[in-house]
């Protein structure tokens, strides 16, 4: 009765047409972009105005059912998968770009927008939205922001959480608040980082003002080939060493390296044991001086060849085989896992070498892509869920190399987020002290506890085990104010 009367008040609120229900129309909003984990959702509302997602919140929220925000469901770490049921508010109409400020260089947009489709509204003025996820062409903003997604050139020009600079937030009750500011250095509390990145548990965001990037005056892109993936991987930080911070700089190892080229004819050599994609930008003279040095380098790391796209399309044909090779893979294997860990640079031949032998252990196919400038690693393990077994395999295989990443002095995510795929791991990166703060802070924003509830942190239950080996800290209580 309690779901009836859900959907019947959601009707009133948005109309018949925007309050999915049936098993056939949940069934497409069970599962992300990974398929690892399933889950059906109660109900689906497909909103069309900032005051719609309050009056489906304040609904669910007084019914006491989970709300879960979802953009393009593109993401990878489960993190809009309703695992609990509840109601999922796809944004999907809320796709519009209200503005674009050229002198200001800053755009306001709905949750909904394509990731692409900014940028391409922004390049008539000179301008692109830098953050690129490489589902850049289906993910949405509010999805980029709510992951604090990454893309290759987050190297130069940094994650989402860089390029946000306000955001209109509906809270769970369907109250309505704004975060951040157009301009910079306001005084008090910065709640909007606290808000981006947070995977939907403190609110949805409607509304977002971004910072758009100014179009470089150049730009060229190389392809260093390597018969050693140690070598290739030791270059990387050579690199950087020397003090060029390219716009991306990316790598690419193993068996994807042929699945890659014959999927997208990039221009790859199936028989490199690891390549690096390397692009810089900026003003013609400094990069003239800059790719001299990338080839000094590259030569006196061991490079068997680099070579120098040509012209746009030869670039475009470079970054459709690494923007696409997800799908490449699956001429490898039907099925993966895609982790998301990040190492100092310096550990990358190691944490490469160790994946491997990780991934051998559990006869699993591992492929590295990943962006090696700033040590965000990829493994992706394929396999094929026919086969019994191979997904619990799977799982367990990422677990173990998401813990070596820690112990070389990394993190478990670099831009997929936690979700439900990594919320188990986040006791090896954080303390009790800091649990319990996350804790409180999440309470303050939804003291009913309904907002993607499971996700990004342990479940209660995991909480009160490592609270009770130090029963000199209390646990949090819900509505706790800091």
């Amino acid at each position: 009765m309690t779901r009836e009367m859900l959907i019947t008040t959601l009707r009133h609120h948005l109309g018949s047409r925007y309050v999915l229900h049936r098993r056939e129309e949940l069934m497409l909003y069970e599962y992300d972009g990974s398929a690892m984990d399933q889950a059906l959702p109660d109900v689906v509302v497909v909103p069309g105005s900032t005051a719609e997602v309050a009056a489906a919140m304040a609904t669910a929220t007084r019914l006491g059912f989970p709300i879960i925000a979802r953009g393009a469901g593109t993401g990878l770490a489960g993190s809009t998968v309703a695992e609990r049921g509840g109601m999922v508010v796809s944004l999907a109409r809320l796709n519009q770009i209200l503005q674009i400020d050229p002198q200001a260089a800053t755009a306001v947009v709905q949750p909904g927008v394509v990731n692409t489709d900014l940028s391409r509204a922004a390049a008539p003025y000179g301008l692109h939205f830098a953050p690129d996820p490489s589902s850049q062409r289906s993910s949405t903003i509010g999805g980029n922001a709510g992951s604090n997604a990454g893309g290759p050139h987050c190297l130069k020009y940094g994650v989402t959480s860089n390029h946000v600079l306000a955001a209109t937030l509906v809270l769970a009750d369907g109250h309505v608040v704004r975060v951040g500011s157009a301009v910079s250095d306001t005084p008090g509390y910065d709640l909007l980082a606290a808000v981006v990145g947070s995977e939907g548990t403190l609110g949805i965001m409607t509304e977002l003002t971004v910072r758009l990037t100014r179009n470089a005056e150049d730009v060229r892109t190389f392809l260093a080939i390597f018969d050693d993936m140690e070598v290739a991987g030791a270059c990387v930080s050579a690199i950087i060493a020397d003090g060029i911070i390219p716009a991306a700089l990316e790598m690419i190892e193993g068996e994807g390296i042929a699945a890659i080229e014959s999927w997208a004819h990039a221009g790859y050599p199936p028989d490199a044991r690891a390549v690096l994609l390397i692009e810089i930008d900026g003003l013609r003279e400094d990069i003239a001086a800059e790719a001299r040095r990338i080839a000094l380098v590259c030569q006196a790391s061991g490079c068997r060849e680099l070579r120098t796209a040509s012209d746009a399309a030869q670039r475009e044909r470079l970054w459709a085989g690494r923007k696409g090779a997800l799908a490449a893979c699956a001429r490898i294997a039907p099925h993966y896992h895609i982790l998301d860990g990040t190492v100092p640079r310096s550990r990358l031949p190691e944490i490469l070498r160790r994946s491997a032998e990780i991934a051998a252990h559990y006869d699993l196919k591992v492929v590295n892509i990943f962006h090696a400038g700033d040590g965000n690693i990829h493994p992706l393990l394929l396999f094929d869920l026919r086969v019994p077994g191979t997904r619990e395999r799977a799982i367990a295989a990422g677990a173990e190399i998401l813990r070596s990443c820690v112990e070389v002095g990394g993190t478990i995510s670099g831009e997929h987020g936690i979700g439900i795929e990594k919320r188990e791991f986040i006791p090896w990166i954080f303390n009790v002290e800091d649990l319990s703060a996350f804790t409180d802070l999440r309470n303050v924003f939804d003291p009913t506890g309904v907002m993607n509830p499971g996700k990004l942190l342990p479940p209660p239950a995991s909480l009160s085990s490592l609270h009770a080996s130090q029963p000199s800290l209390r646990l949090p209580r819900r509505g706790a104010w800091i």
